[in-house]
């Protein structure tokens, strides 16, 4: 039983493979991947139940080696959907895939239309989101260890995003659920706007916190030493690399799908601690980030699920993060909650309820007060009125 506990979160690895293999595949089969992708969370998700299984792992090497094998996983992914567009073959991939397998890939290539293309932007970019982001977030929370810091950094260039590694570990951490936390959506924000807002202020807090630290080192902003330049310079290579591999078209395509993993995890910040408030001067709790124990979800995303316990003690690594079944749950699993904030009418109708339930059974004395200033700058302060 035990073995199964190590075994169920290389699930993760198993959506990646999948991907790939629709990306290579080429034709009807992208968009067939991204529907199987969509469903095995959707409705794996809505039948599978919760997983609250809290087991003492004996051996984490084992899960961190996991996580570092994001890596691979995820470059391979994306050089086969640049590769898709791409008018030759880099690399020979192309001829090496049917060379191993018997299958005509560069056929397909030039067979597959435009709209399955459409697709394999947004599969690359959730594959970014999932595959890149997610362990990319439990690596740079290791700040005592270099090479998973690395790694995580390395992952989060796929997206453009390699301040998240600075700026959620010293910023969000600290400031989640207050006024000052870029990521957290404040009640009534459409999720759109949440994705611009929270990509600049998130950038620029980055840099003051990354600034703030070469100060004390005795070293200025513009500098080698400044971890908030050498990121963007590791996108850049990312983006001449696509470039070499076809030119503009392959350029372009990559940061397509890059700004779209991107995007996911500001959609994800949103999800994650829309409407919650908190005195500044006051502990993180559980009951300040909306949780869910979602099976699939969870298996498939390291226990990020599991956001609660993660707030509460961010050093925790992700194997022993506690379930909390109490805390402020999420309207499903990860994907199912991302859909419904992508339609910012049905968010706000299943969420209010959810927000307002939040002020009367979680929320202390002086939390309530920043609430019913929080709904009266809000859309929800008719529903607030009526409760």
């Amino acid at each position: 039983m035990m073995l199964f506990h190590y075994l169920k979160y290389f699930f993760f690895h198993v959506i990646g493979l999948l991907s790939l293999a629709a990306l290579v595949a080429g034709g009807g089969w992208v968009s067939a991947g991204l529907a199987a992708v969509l469903s095995i969370y959707l409705i794996g998700d809505a039948i599978c139940g919760d997983d609250v299984a809290t087991p003492r792992f004996r051996h984490p090497a084992i899960l961190t080696v996991q996580l570092w094998m994001a890596l691979p996983l995820l470059s391979v992914i994306v050089f086969a959907a640049v590769w898709a567009v791409s008018s030759g073959d880099p690399l020979g991939f192309g001829a090496l895939v049917q060379q191993l397998t018997g299958y005509d890939a560069l056929a397909a290539r030039e067979a597959t239309h435009w709209g399955h293309h459409v697709s394999g932007v947004i599969l690359t970019g959730l594959m970014i989101g999932v595959i890149g982001t997610i362990p990319a977030h439990e690596l740079t929370h290791r700040t005592w260890d270099p090479v998973s810091l690395l790694i995580g950094r390395w992952l989060l260039a796929f997206s453009f995003d390699t301040t998240f590694s600075v700026e959620h570990v010293y910023g969000h951490h600290r400031y989640v659920s207050t006024i000052d936390d870029p990521a957290t959506a404040p009640r009534g924000r459409n999720v759109y706007a949440h994705v611009l807002i929270s990509t600049v202020r998130g950038n620029l807090s980055a840099w003051h916190i990354e600034a703030r630290r070469l100060k004390r080192a005795g070293h200025m902003a513009l500098s080698p030493f400044n971890s908030v330049i050498r990121g963007h310079l590791m996108s850049v290579l990312l983006v001449a690399l696509a470039w070499l591999a076809g030119g503009w078209m392959t350029a372009g395509y990559f940061i397509a799908c890059a700004l779209a993993g991107k995007a996911l995890l500001e959609i994800v910040n949103y999800m994650e601690h829309y409407g919650m408030v908190r005195d500044p001067s006051t502990p993180v709790q559980p009951r300040h980030s909306w949780n869910t124990n979602k099976r699939i979800s969870s298996w498939t995303m390291f226990n990020l699920t599991r956001h609660s316990h993660h707030h509460a003690q961010g050093e925790v690594p992700y194997q022993d993060l506690r379930p909390f079944p109490d805390a402020p749950m999420m309207v499903g699993g990860y994907l199912t909650t991302i859909v419904v904030a992508m339609v910012p009418p049905l968010w706000h109708r299943l969420m209010t309820p959810k927000v307002l339930a939040w002020d009367r059974d979680y929320a202390t004395d002086g939390e309530r007060q920043l609430a019913r200033e929080a709904n009266r700058r809000s859309r929800i302060a008719a529903f607030a009125r009526a409760d």
